[in-house]
């Protein structure tokens, strides 16, 4: 065991391993601060230039490219509130409130520093078990992965905000929607209505696009300021790493959480921050600002994320089953090179193992140390007028968007959800909640008719079904517990009946949010009505999601007709909206106009030529910018893009300008 691992350590610490581990870091640097296109693309990028490298070189380069993206992506996550990838999800609820409250160094090199301790703690985890996980992961049968995809839905109580009723019905349009498209017992087509998009379904980037980035573009631009205000960027990067130090046991338990869900194939890399956030809600009792810029809801997901990376290796190296999609492409760059996973990677190969375990942890300090080097300079963005940033951010979130299937719908379905995540923000309904519904819906239906065909419903009796609900029970109680013990009084009497308000009064005080939980009770109705067209077997899971969703729904429409009415003040200052304004439904529609005039320019133009025309518009009609300042800020965006779309070999979403005439790229 000794020659194994000094073979391993000396295959490392050549200069020929490091640089190559060093460029695979600086290329997923570049890829990870992009939103929405994540270790996927970063690594179907690096494939081709895999070809005639040694094994250990090419490893060497695969290895810090996986490493430093979770990192990486923290940047737009706190910066702009754009999710950078499925995995940072979380971290948008206080990392970006902290850039607003002019802290974003401090919540940039928090997320870095806690980053490179979850990479590290997911190496040692990782070393040890390589020996004694095989049995552990082998025994996790589909039984035990749908009660885990329902120990992740109980996180949506922990992050329901003030209103539980409002989380679960949330949390009832997330699974509703994540059930469109094909149904994974039968391959039935549900909620379709004919739509040729919604055959495959909703794709999860543009559902984290759409709930977090639109809503927080739209508000900025109504304020009209930078993303920091006048509040600069805080007390720097020293404090963040301070902040870790000071929560190390929520740092070390966060990144051991990820470790093992990461571990296991399939479930970790969508859900695992959200999990690890919601375990920072329910432990944490001094002064909890959770959502509202609390470096707490930084670590814990960043810690966890990274060390998901870790934990995803076993499965993948030891079973060839990757634990997330970022595995799947690194799985196909092992097969590349001649690397077959298996039993031989604990056996014959077991030296090339620790190898990539221990590069792993390596690349995770290089990543990290660079990061934190960069975090002050980049955090100087949330400086900049935010009007002259906003062009540039709805360009990059549309491109990100367009990643999923690379047509115009891929806009369209931006701009609806867009709209809903802006009305779920202005009424408090809590965005996490439908996300996690979403991520879970699929997952959690295939696995429950898996294990009901297998074991019958007496799957429940199982040890470790078992065990995964009395975590379950527990996290719920603890999570219902916080939210009691933290819960004033008014707050709770905000939605108990009250002798002393009328019905005329409540309507005409609530009626924009009545409205919106009458349409959301009426995608429930269409919902079920479409469940049951379906067989048995189609139409369960839907049908029952539905149903509780609008029995949910219609409980918050009775609060909201019978309950104590807020004043209209009091609504918009929790949705975060300024007194000052009357009419803040307008001023939102107005600011998500651009949005839709990009769209609509993309479905007449094509993209890039609707990309010159917003941008020119936007900066000369809303940010008021020279003629100079328009030339240079047009170029750059052109420039930035087409070399992105060059590098991963794609064409842009086309309009009726390229059905009618047959156009040379970037303008097909």
């Amino acid at each position: 065991m000794l020659d194994i691992f000094l073979s391993a350590l000396t295959d490392i610490l050549t200069v020929q391993h490091i640089s190559y581990m060093m460029l695979g870091v600086i290329v997923g640097l570049m890829i990870g601060v992009f939103p929405g296109l994540g270790g996927i693309a970063g690594l179907s990028l690096v494939l081709p230039f895999l070809y005639g490298l040694d094994t250990t070189s090419a490893l060497a380069l695969l290895i810090g490219l996986i490493a430093v993206i979770p990192t990486s992506d923290t940047f737009a996550s706190v910066l702009m509130g754009i999710p950078g990838s499925s995995a940072s999800q979380a971290t948008v609820l206080d990392g970006f409130p902290m850039s607003r409250n002019g802290e974003a160094a401090r919540a940039l090199s928090a997320a870095f520093f806690a980053s490179l301790v979850g990479g590290l703690v997911g190496a040692v985890i990782l070393t040890g078990f390589v020996l004694v996980a095989r049995p552990v992961i082998l025994s996790f049968s589909s039984a035990e992965l749908f009660m885990l995809s329902v120990f992740g839905l109980s996180m949506v109580g922990v992050l329901a905000g003030k209103s539980l009723v409002k989380g679960l019905a949330a949390c009832g349009i997330g699974l509703v929607i994540g059930s469109i498209g094909g149904a994974p017992a039968t391959g039935e087509f549900r909620m379709v209505y004919g739509v040729d998009y919604l055959y495959d379904g909703i794709p999860l980037v543009i559902i984290g696009l759409g709930l977090f980035a639109v809503p927080e573009i739209v508000d900025l631009l109504r304020r009209d300021r930078s993303i920091a205000g006048n509040k600069g960027l805080g007390s720097g990067w020293f404090a963040g790493i301070r902040d870790v130090i000071r929560y190390w046991w929520l740092t070390l338990r966060c990144s051991s959480i990820g470790a093992l869900i990461g571990a296991i194939p399939g479930l970790g890399g969508t859900v695992v921050d959200w999990i690890a956030y919601g375990h920072a809600v329910q432990s944490t009792k001094d002064n909890p600002r959770f959502g509202q810029g609390d470096v707490r809801g930084v670590i814990a997901p960043e810690s966890a994320n990274n060390a998901k990376e870790g934990g995803g290796l076993l499965p993948t190296l030891l079973f060839g089953i990757p634990g997330g999609g970022a595995m799947a492409v690194f799985l196909g760059g092992m097969v590349l090179l001649g690397i077959q996973p298996g039993p031989s990677m604990v056996g014959t190969n077991l030296d090339l193992t620790y190898t990539i375990v221990w590069s792993l942890a390596l690349a995770n300090v290089f990543g990290a140390g660079l990061c934190i080097l960069l975090a002050v300079p980049i955090s100087r963005l949330t400086l900049i007028p935010f009007k002259l940033l906003a062009p540039f951010m709805i360009v990059v979130i549309s491109f990100a968007a367009f990643q999923a299937t690379r047509i115009i719908e891929d806009l369209l379905a931006l701009l609806v959800m867009g709209a809903l995540g802006i009305y779920m923000r202005r009424f408090g309904w809590p965005r996490p909640a439908l996300l996690i519904g979403f991520v879970l819906a699929t997952q959690a239906e295939t696995y429950l008719y898996q294990a009901v065909q297998f074991y019958g419903w007496g799957f429940l009796t199982r040890t470790g079904v078992m065990i995964i609900i009395a975590l379950t029970a527990v996290s719920i109680w603890l999570g219902i517990r916080a939210k009691v013990t933290s819960s004033s009084r008014d707050e709770v009497l905000a939605e108990e009946p009250s002798h002393g308000s009328g019905l005329s009064d409540n309507i005409r005080a609530r009626w924009p949010q009545l409205a919106f939980a009458g349409l959301m009770l009426a995608g429930f109705v269409l919902a079920v009505l479409d469940a049951l067209q379906q067989s048995f077997l189609g139409q369960v899971f839907p049908l029952m999601m539905a149903l509780a969703g609008g029995a949910f729904t219609l409980l918050l429409i009775g609060f909201l007709v019978f309950g104590r009415h807020n004043t209209p003040a009091a609504v918009d200052a929790e949705a975060g909206i300024g007194t000052d304004e009357e009419r803040p439904e307008r001023s939102m529609l107005a600011s998500l106009f651009w949005l839709a005039a990009l769209v609509a320019l993309t479905a007449v133009f094509g993209f890039f030529i609707a990309l010159v025309v917003f941008f020119v518009t936007f900066l000369q009609f809303r940010a008021r910018a020279s003629w100079l300042m328009t030339a240079l800020l047009t170029t750059g965006a052109a420039g930035f893009i087409l070399t992105l779309a060059y590098s991963l070999n794609m064409r842009f979403p086309g309009g009726v300008l390229q059905d009618l005439y047959r156009l040379p790229w970037p303008f097909s």
